[in-house]
């Protein structure tokens, strides 16, 4: 999972490289790993400044101040697809043709047929295993086949409709031309999200400002508006004229977004697809008490409830209400440790939930207490957070996830690829909560889950919800393509291919991808 963002400012003589680290910032829960941006000044000159680490670990203001240009593109990212080697910090780029850079979030469910084909029959060389730099070589093989020295939107449509009809999984992406201008585009399904917006140039006669992010709350917090999210199969184009041109490439096309989105990605203060997750996470709330009351009927014993920080409070405020139930902040989180999540490696999570939160035993000594979380992936911090519940004295410990069991491997940006990872894989509900060493667990169901998005926008007539049913949108997903990617993606692969990584020390020579454009 990444976040992505593109910036254009009208004003020629003001520099992009401020807004996009922003920008950047406000991403950070979508990817911790790397961050960078790239950006174009005048002639077409591109910038270049990306590493291994938090936005504020890769950038300071000098860093800063050599990103000239009035364009530029910005990432964060979390591998799924390759490993954590600094060398795979995006954007990319290709100088042929045009000068493209490239960013993506999400994951591709044939990249090796991709592989193949830009080997054998484009003929261009992949650098890295990333994803991202596949579509990025589709995309310029695409427009080299123009046979022109400057092409123009109805190109960037037909090279983009190329992608469609090849790269399947779900992305969604944004892309520069040196010269030209910026690009957002989203896969047929809408499977990962992207909007863009715009302002005012702060220079009133030079006229519009426009931004790709891929949440709203980007655009929000650098004074966008008029937030638009991109249909599935849409491309937008905004050219260094500020002209806007968008067109939906795929007709008919099967909207499915991911509802993981809305349990754990996105920021609470985003809207995505018309829904408003903070919203969406009351109606959780809502749901997931239904549930627990259903379960425990006349055995009901809970005496207080408490959330995992941060991203299940919202969900546990209102199951409290609905249930009539004491709301306490049992756990302190330290907020300069990352998500665990999203943290590469189970050795690395598991350490880091302990020095993450911190049980307050005056809130849990002598009571039942109720434990909500967003989601039970690995087990991970659940295990660890109900062990600390016990050691704080509380008597009975139950955990309820406001998301249906994890029980398949997502394949479209999410890392949760291998089964064997996941703690509800194969196992019953009274199963899951012996391995947590819970007294009971309850999961949200499938249905309260959808209900609970859809009331928001009931246009959206399905979802991705692969991860709970195992059921893949966009086919080419089969027992094959699951085994090589559990052997890919797995823990221990990817900590030793890590570890066996040239970049891996993040010394200044980072792989053929990470020099800088242009040295000022």
């Amino acid at each position: 999972m990444c976040g992505i963002t593109a910036l254009l400012l009208a004003d020629q003589s003001q520099m992009a490289s401020p807004e996009l680290f922003e920008g950047l910032g406000m991403l950070q829960h979508r990817g911790q790993d790397a961050a960078g941006i790239i950006t174009c000044g005048n002639k077409g000159r591109l910038y270049q400044i990306k590493g291994s680490g938090m936005v504020r670990d890769v950038f300071d203001q000098p860093k800063l101040e050599q990103l000239v240009g009035n364009m530029g593109v910005g990432h964060v990212r979390y591998p799924t697809a390759g490993t954590s080697s600094s060398s795979e910090a995006q954007p990319f780029y290709v100088n042929s043709p045009y000068g493209i850079t490239f960013a993506h979030n999400g994951n591709l469910v044939n990249a090796g047929e991709l592989r193949d084909f830009l080997d054998q029959d484009a003929h261009r060389h992949i650098n890295t295993d990333s994803d991202s730099e596949l579509l990025l070589n589709i995309f310029a093989n695409n427009l080299q086949k123009t046979g022109k020295s400057r092409i123009n939107e109805e190109d960037i449509f037909t090279a983009i409709k190329g992608i469609f009809d090849v790269c399947h999984g779900g992305y969604a992406c944004v892309a520069m031309i040196a010269g030209f201008g910026i690009i957002g585009f989203r896969d047929p399904n809408g499977i990962r999200p992207i909007g863009f917006a715009k302002r005012q140039s702060q220079s009133p006669s030079c006229g519009m400002d426009y931004m790709f992010a891929s949440e709203s709350v980007v655009c929000d917090g650098c004074s966008f508006s008029d937030f638009e999210d991109l249909k599935p199969g849409e491309a937008v184009i905004v050219n260094k004229n500020r002209t806007v041109t968008r067109r939906e490439l795929v007709p008919n096309a099967n909207f499915t977004p991911c509802i993981f989105e809305y349990v754990y990605f996105s920021r609470p203060d985003s809207i995505i697809d018309g829904i408003s997750v903070y919203k969406c996470r009351l109606a959780m709330g809502e749901a997931l008490a239904d549930e627990v009351a259903r379960k425990l009927g006349a055995d009901m014993d809970i005496d207080v409830i408490i959330p995992v920080p941060d991203t299940s409070r919202v969900a546990a405020l209102q199951t409290a209400y609905k249930l009539d139930i004491t709301y306490r902040e049992g756990f302190i989180k330290n907020r300069y440790i990352g998500r665990t999540f999203i943290m590469p490696g189970q050795a690395l999570r598991k350490k880091t939930v302990r020095r993450k939160f911190n049980a307050m035993s005056l809130e849990f000594a002598g009571k039942n207490v109720l434990i909500v979380d967003d989601s039970i992936v690995r087990g991970t911090t659940s295990k660890e957070i109900v062990q600390m519940a016990r050691e704080a004295g509380a008597k009975k410990v139950y955990l309820a996830s406001c998301a249906p069991a994890i029980r398949y491997p997502n394949v479209y940006g999410i890392d949760m690829p291998s089964p064997h990872e996941l703690v509800a894989f194969n196992k019953t509900e009274d199963e899951i909560a012996t391995a947590l060493g819970a007294d009971r667990v309850f999961f949200q169901s499938l249905d309260g889950l959808v209900a609970s998005c859809n009331k928001f926008n009931p246009s959206i007539k399905s979802w991705d919800s692969s991860v709970f049913d195992g059921k893949y949108v966009t086919g080419r997903v089969d027992a094959a393509y699951l085994k090589h990617l559990e052997n890919l993606r797995a823990d221990d692969k990817k900590s030793t291919e890590d570890l066996q990584s040239p970049e891996g020390n993040n010394e200044p020579f980072l792989g053929l991808h990470n020099f800088n454009l242009h040295m000022k």
